[in-house]
């Protein structure tokens, strides 16, 4: 029976920390290879999930005229939320373009907020004192005391820039979807308008349509046409999406839609137009991807290929040069 040291050494051992990293990587292979094939419910509920925009902004306006100030935010409770209270993180790490950085990577809501802080505060702490207990008492690698502190401190600070290093990972991710399917959208919206449909019913038929290829631009697209729905001016609407999304195409479409509702100019060109330039983009997009190919497969040709060219080349010569 090992005793309780032995299972210590065992499990902090560098061989079995590694042999667990190769393990969560391939399971993480594993799911993003999976998540396109379960991930083919998610439009309904994601579209859903923004249906009962229009009551919310509806509320929200209500209960601004009722108490004369400002929106009432939705109380987020848990520990989270008292520990950001208690120690007015908000104000501490305050950051005036969070709350957009969050909305562009699919993160609505106060809980987000709270969440981000909360993390921003817990995860430079949790690398820190793992990094010294690991490094001072369970394995030291046989580094200097003063090397041990910098990787210590150096994973600290990386734990304080990892939430926000998240949100810009997932607000690109996002933001690449919304594009790869955007110059489709804009040809569908413009096939809607010049068939006589509303500016509101089109946005609500291309969501629908457009949600088989890119689950978020559904998403914006239903938010906006909830936003037509209710809001007084079209114009917050066409600038919350150019906001949402961060995308030059998307904020000259907006630009378009705006111009076209202001001076009455025909919206079917402009459609058309603004759908060109997008498809360009997404053109001149793929096209850099390639050009930057070459490049990225230099150091898998060396590492990988290289060694095994040489192997099959010079095997047989050695194996000869050997017997002889």
């Amino acid at each position: 029976m090992p005793s309780a040291g032995e299972i210590t050494a065992f499990l902090f051992a560098p061989e079995t920390l590694w042999t667990g990293l190769a393990a969560m990587l391939a399971f993480g292979t594993f799911v993003t290879l999976a998540l396109p094939m379960l991930g083919q419910g998610k439009l309904e509920k994601r579209i859903a999930s923004v249906r009962n925009r229009r009551e919310e902004l509806r509320r929200k306006s209500r209960e601004a005229l009722e108490r004369g100030s400002g929106l009432r935010t939705k109380d987020t409770r848990g520990m989270m939320r008292r520990v950001v209270d208690s120690l007015n993180l908000q104000k501490l790490f305050e950051d005036p373009d969070l709350k957009d950085k969050l909305i562009q990577a699919g993160y609505r809501g106060t809980a987000p907020v709270t969440t981000f802080y909360f993390f921003r505060l817990v995860a430079p702490v949790v690398l820190l004192f793992g990094a010294f207990l690991y490094l001072f008492f369970l394995n030291d690698f046989g580094l200097p005391t003063l090397t041990r502190v910098c990787i210590a401190l150096g994973l600290g600070i990386s734990g304080y820039y990892a939430p926000n290093l998240y949100v810009t990972n997932m607000a690109q991710k996002r933001r690449e979807s919304i594009m790869q399917a955007f110059p489709d959208a804009l040809d569908l919206l413009l096939i809607c308008v010049e068939s006589g449909m509303s500016i509101e019913a089109a946005f609500h038929k291309v969501a629908s349509e457009i949600g088989a290829q890119s689950i978020e631009l559904a998403e914006e697209l239903s938010l906006t046409t909830a936003e037509l729905s209710y809001l007084q001016d079209r114009r917050t609407a066409y600038e919350n999406l150019a906001k949402r999304t961060n995308h030059p195409g998307v904020k000259a479409v907006a630009t378009a839609l705006i111009q076209a509702e202001r001076y009455g100019t025909p919206l079917g060109q402009a459609l058309r137009v603004m759908a060109k330039e997008n498809r360009d983009m997404r053109l001149a997009a793929a096209e850099k991807k390639a050009a930057a190919l070459p490049a990225k497969l230099t150091v898998p040709m060396i590492v990988f290929f290289l060694p095994v060219l040489f192997v099959v080349i010079l095997g047989p010569a050695i194996i000869r040069f050997q017997d002889m």
